[in-house]
């Protein structure tokens, strides 16, 4: 084992960097005692499957030691200091950090890392690590210089082939995914990649339609660099936030593109677990009306209808409204004509709501019972995600990489957030002051860090502004902070501290239940039970049931934003892949 490491006056980044990750080889082979000497006391190593066989994320130098232990032998080849491609490997020294990618072989396939170094004591440790499986030796993904050939080779034409594979003429799906949103297309993608068979089913008459279907006004509220869809970038003339109808439209190009096959007007009407596979039952409805039942037996199931889930969280309030009380889900824009309407929730679905009814000529009135996080896309797109996903940012792969590497609840990580979070109240002053003239309590979210974590542990408490705040910063929407709905009566809204709002309708935009309550209505409270909570940070930082193993084996979760189920579907691919393999071998 090299002594480079514990030489203080070695200054040159990559020497120390090859010098750490042959002593890391070392430990991994050995599992002695010493590994967790590698690192710092409150040091963090978050791994996506390659060591710990799931996603976690464990802080100080015992826990890492015992991961350590744990992970003997699983090498295949040393790890080294070595670049994804197109990329270098070491990153600027900052700060006294020196930042490097690694890669490796496990008896699963292809890893890669990434660590971050301090001196400490004379000595450069690992203040984080980050690791991950990438591929696996016996289902590569075949993309890149692994891509398909595409002749022929069972005499069948391409078309012929497609079609045969729509219909499940060549066999049950490996893994049937119930959803073809952005989630089950992109983990679709990831599957059929490598080579396994599957079967996406919807609801809905064309893929897409569940953006199609929404109210007018509404756009992506990221920027178009972060919402790329896995293996299929979007046209160099895309817009930077994406009309709803177009985003549909994608959508639908991209199961064609990617050839995966979707039954849609389809749905689940049982599923039961034997042994190591689903017999899961659909009912089917062609173009002619006709309803169909049809039984498949796929050895995996994932639920990829949205994190938020499709119940809608309704309140219950006593009284009646002489006009309509719909849940915003309910609301397909255009607006009432006119009328007067209440708005009651002031995250993303509340704000988009109250712009369009506003942009078609009603009076507006939000309801906000408690503080809320909002930024102005300027912001999020100059500061926030500018350095990351911008057309000067690094590839798109390398930054979700880099985001990745710190953990959720790492000091480092919180400290970032702080920091983006104050930027852009900066750049957001004036908009704030205005904000708040109006009466609209405003909110840092969790610590001073902004939407993020809002957005991990509860999904919402949050508006990125495209439009609504300079309505209601200039009086056209009014609000009233602090209430909550306390009942209905004839034409007005009674609020909690006894005022009254002349109302002619109601949007509820108080969201929705959570995947676990869709899981528990489309497969039963025994699989509901068994899987447990879904979304939110557990212990370790790690997102609890999604992406990851459930309490219900053969069944999982895929959802969140365009970005993170870009980068978070490979390593629920990967897990299922691995399974089907473990499970194949018996």
């Amino acid at each position: 084992m090299t002594d480079t490491l514990v030489t203080p006056d070695v200054t040159d980044d990559a020497t120390v960097a090859a010098a750490w990750a042959e002593r890391f080889t070392a430990a991994l082979e050995s599992g002695g005692s010493e590994a967790a000497a590698l690192f710092t006391d409150d040091a963090w190593w978050r791994d996506l499957l390659a060591f710990s066989g799931d996603l976690h994320s464990l802080q100080g130098r015992p826990a890492l030691g015992d991961l350590l232990a744990s992970a003997r032998g699983t090498l295949r080849s040393p790890v080294v200091v070595a670049a994804p491609a197109d990329f270098v490997a070491m990153l600027p020294t900052a700060d006294g950090v020196i930042t490097a990618f690694l890669s490796f072989e496990t008896a699963d396939g292809r890893g890669q890392g990434l660590v971050r170094l301090v001196e400490s004591g004379g000595q450069w440790l690992a203040a984080s690590l980050f690791t991950t499986l990438e591929d696996l030796t016996e289902l590569p993904f075949a993309a890149g210089r692994n891509r398909p050939d595409g002749n022929p080779t069972d005499g069948r034409t391409w078309h012929k082939r497609r079609a045969a594979a729509a219909e499940l003429a060549d066999g049950q799906p490996d893994v049937l995914v119930v959803g073809a949103g952005h989630s089950g297309l992109g983990l679709a993608a990831y599957l059929g990649a490598m080579g396994l068979r599957v079967l996406v089913v919807d609801q809905e008459e064309r893929v897409g339609d569940n953006w199609r279907r929404r109210y007018d006004s509404l756009v992506l509220h990221d920027p178009v660099h972060y919402d790329q869809l896995p293996f299929f970038p979007y046209p160099e003339t895309w817009p930077v936030f994406t009309p709803k109808e177009k985003m549909g439209d994608w959508l639908e190009l991209y199961a064609s593109a990617m050839e995966i096959d979707v039954w849609c007007s389809t749905t689940v009407a049982g599923a039961v677990r034997t042994g190591d596979q689903w017999e899961v039952t659909l009912q089917r409805t062609g173009s002619d009306g006709e309803t169909t039942a049809q039984t498949v037996t796929p050895a995996h199931v994932v639920l990829a209808t949205g994190v938020s889930g499709t119940v809608p969280q309704i309140p219950d309030i006593p009284g009646e409204l002489d006009g309509p009380v719909l849940h915003s889900s309910e609301y397909r824009g255009g607006g009432f004509g006119g009328k007067r309407v209440v708005v009651v929730g002031t995250g993303n679905s509340g704000h988009d709501v109250a712009q369009d009814l506003v942009d078609h000529g009603d009076q507006v009135t939000l309801i906000q019972r408690g503080p809320t996080y909002v930024v102005s896309s300027g912001a999020v797109t100059e500061i926030m995600m500018g350095a990351a996903y911008s057309d000067t940012s690094p590839p798109t792969a390398i930054s979700d990489y880099l985001g990745a590497s710190s953990p959720h609840l790492s000091d480092a990580t919180t400290a970032g957030l702080q920091a983006a979070t104050g930027a852009m109240s900066e750049y957001d002053a004036d908009l704030q002051r205005d904000l708040a003239a109006a009466g609209f309590a405003l909110s840092s979210g969790e610590d001073g860090t902004g939407s993020m974590r809002l957005f991990l542990g509860r999904g919402g408490g949050y508006y990125i502004d495209v439009g609504c705040s300079r309505h209601i910063c200039d009086g056209t929407i009014a609000v009233r902070s602090g209430v909550s709905v306390a009942g209905f009566d004839g034409a007005e809204v009674e609020l909690s501290d006894g005022s009254r709002i002349p109302a002619d309708a109601v949007i509820l935009a108080t969201g929705f239940s959570g995947i676990e309550h869709t899981a528990r209505a489309i497969f039963g409270d025994e699989i509901a039970d068994r899987c447990g909570p879904v979304w939110g940070l557990d212990d370790e930082g790690e997102l609890r049931g999604i992406w990851r193993r459930t309490g219900q084996p053969g069944f999982w979760f895929s959802g969140g934003n365009l970005g993170l189920a870009r980068f978070y579907n490979r390593y629920l691919a990967l897990a299922i892949g691995k399974q089907i393999l473990q499970n194949t071998e018996r």
